[in-house]
């Protein structure tokens, strides 16, 4: 069992940068693929990225291709979303999520693949 904390969240401006971080507890990060899904009011839980195991291969969202940057550092239990160039669109709260059961190399996209979640963060960009 793994918990995880998201934490980077805030306010910014249309153009802006954040960078998300999420703390995993426990010596088995390395077992897990980890991913980042957004919720916007209203809508349903999306897939924005996700990260292999060992962290050599990602998975974008086409909304954020070129935009944002996943990666994990082992020996902080840690895993980062780096978001650059940020629209309104962006606007939601961001939940960190791990996967031990699916493909160790090619992290899933589905968020039924992934059992556990973080309470998630707010992320708000101002036009």
């Amino acid at each position: 069992q793994v918990q995880l904390v998201e934490s980077g969240g805030g306010l910014v401006q249309a153009g802006d940068s954040l960078r998300l971080s999420c703390a995993a507890s426990g010596r088995t990060f390395g077992q897990y693929s980890m991913g980042w899904f957004r919720q916007a009011p209203g809508k349903e839980r999306e897939f924005v990225v996700a990260i292999s195991r060992n962290g050599g291969n990602t998975n974008y969202a086409d909304s954020v291709k070129g935009r944002f940057t996943i990666s994990r550092d082992m020996a902080k239990n840690t895993v980062y979303l780096q978001m650059n160039s940020l629209k309104p669109d962006d606007t939601a709260v961001y939940y960190c999520a791990a996967d031990r059961r699916t493909s160790p190399y090619y992290p899933s996209s589905a968020s039924a693949s992934y059992d556990y979640w973080g309470q998630g963060t707010q992320v708000t960009v101002s036009s």
